[in-house]
């Protein structure tokens, strides 16, 4: 892997984690409900979706 792949690799994925936490974050409290999660834990369930 190039310096270049790795360095464009580590971009997508915080471009999707910042995307996610803030869909989760800024969703309605009803829908997180439903859902079953807090918009409080939306650092950790971005970064476990992304990160693993």
């Amino acid at each position: 892997m190039t310096v270049m792949t790795t360095v464009r690799t580590a971009i997508q994925k915080r471009v999707t984690y910042n995307r996610i936490k803030h869909e989760i974050a800024t969703m309605p409290q009803e829908t997180a409900i439903d859902v079953g999660i807090f918009r409080e834990d939306a650092a950790k369930i971005a970064a476990k979706a992304v990160y693993g």
